[in-house]
């Protein structure tokens, strides 16, 4: 166990350590640089939602078009595996050689406590392992016939439940053209060592384990700190984590979270030690943050233990559904303040905005030009392009929830 956070400790409050998280996240400002160097800065972007990923590259990258990430994904300078909380992420080649290796007990362990669990009781992993390795390689291969090779040798086993098996147990990565902008295809899969020519990193060997290890909650803090240990292990999924942290805190700095009012010290993360980096950014809090709009799943927000920093509870409440489901999210002064989808028929897309509190009229302003923008990005197939509030939007006197007609900024 970390030890308590130390009483001389600065203390950060949730606005500024809602800051250093924009700051990091290139939600501040939009960032110059390519989609590897985000990719990997980011530790990946969660993208089980397909396109899920362009939306979170759009909102942070400069100039940011679909075929940056297109091509990136059809030359494998990128790809698409599970990882973190055994969700499937994007991430730069090299990542994705190290991280399934230390992913691989959230995944192996998610075979048994899940709904396929009872299923594969009586399966062995190792065999199912060699099998699935054998079938994938020799050709990339989707979900379906992938479990029916599989169900050859467990005839008496659901398919599918031998195909998820098969994710748990290999670095899997899922395949060109899926998710790959303005195509469309079944989710295909293949090694790591198959797709990118090189061999998976080895970390058997302890050292080079808690080397990754390392590596792994320094990149973390850099993208999202200042962090408890708490904060970390729910981001990866991994537990255990307070010793790798005590290894390197002569490496960081240390801030006390500023307590709930009434709350108990350490009470959902507020109070606790935090440890970031000695040269990350940590902007005053009073730095303007303007809207933002971030695709379903967005790892800003599934990635701390206490999200209080840019997420309140009323709308935490209104913005989790009960099916698990998040999103897409919009960010006003650096904080969740609605959410947004956008519907399509025939060749006309409409954007709609559901603020969860009033905007202001300067709000309005900035929510809506942000908005016009991503519509047109998102539906770049459409003729006609439309950003409407919805209809319990509270909007301040003098705000216009009047958005400007379809063809004066089209297709």
């Amino acid at each position: 166990m970390v030890p308590p956070a130390r009483p001389d400790a600065p203390t950060l409050d949730r606005r500024s350590l809602g800051r250093a998280l924009l700051a990091r996240q290139h939600l501040l400002a939009r960032h110059e640089g390519t989609v590897a160097e985000e990719t990997a800065h980011l530790v990946g972007l969660q993208a089980q939602a397909p396109w899920a990923p362009y939306t979170g590259l759009w909102t942070r990258l400069a100039g940011f078009r679909h075929a940056d990430l297109a091509d990136r994904l059809l030359d494998r300078t990128v790809v698409r595996i599970a990882v973190m909380r055994g969700t499937i992420h994007l991430l730069v080649a090299d990542d994705a050689l190290v991280l399934p290796a230390l992913c691989e007990p959230i995944l192996r362990a998610g075979l048994r406590t899940n709904a396929w669990g009872p299923a594969l009781r009586d399966v062995d992993l190792a065999r199912l392992e060699a099998a699935a390795r054998a079938v994938v390689e020799a050709s990339p291969t989707a979900t379906g016939p992938l479990g029916r090779r599989l169900a050859e040798l467990w005839p008496d086993v659901d398919p599918t439940a031998l195909a998820y098996a098969a994710r748990g147990t290999l670095p899997l990565v899922q395949v060109p053209p899926r998710a790959v902008w303005g195509r469309s295809g079944a989710t295909t899969w293949t090694t790591t060592g198959a797709w990118l020519g090189r061999d998976p990193v080895d970390l058997s060997d302890p050292d080079a384990h808690d080397a990754a290890l390392d590596d792994l909650v320094l990149r973390y803090l850099r993208a999202f700190g200042p962090a408890s240990v708490a904060d970390v292990q729910l981001w990866s999924g991994l537990t255990r984590l307070a010793p790798v942290v005590e290894r390197l805190r002569p490496r960081l700095v240390t801030f006390r979270a500023e307590p709930a009012p009434g709350s108990a010290p350490g009470s959902r993360g507020r109070g606790r030690e935090l440890f970031d980096l000695p040269d990350a950014p940590r902007p005053d809090p009073g730095t303007p943050a303007p809207a933002r709009l971030l695709p379903e799943y967005d790892n800003l927000l599934l990635s701390h233990a206490d999200r209080t920093r840019v997420v309140d509870d009323d709308a935490r409440r209104r913005l989790w559904r009960a099916n698990g489901a998040v999103p897409g999210t919009l960010l006003v002064d650096g904080t969740v303040a609605g959410s947004w989808t956008v519907d399509r028929a025939a060749r006309r897309a409409t954007l709609t905005v559901e603020p969860f509190r009033r905007l202001t009229r300067a709000e309005t302003a900035d929510v809506r030009d942000e908005a016009e923008h991503l519509v047109r990005f998102v539906a770049d197939e459409a003729d006609t392009h439309a950003v409407v509030w919805h209809p319990d939007a509270d909007l301040a006197p003098g705000a216009t929830g009047r958005l400007r007609s379809p063809h004066d900024f089209g297709a």
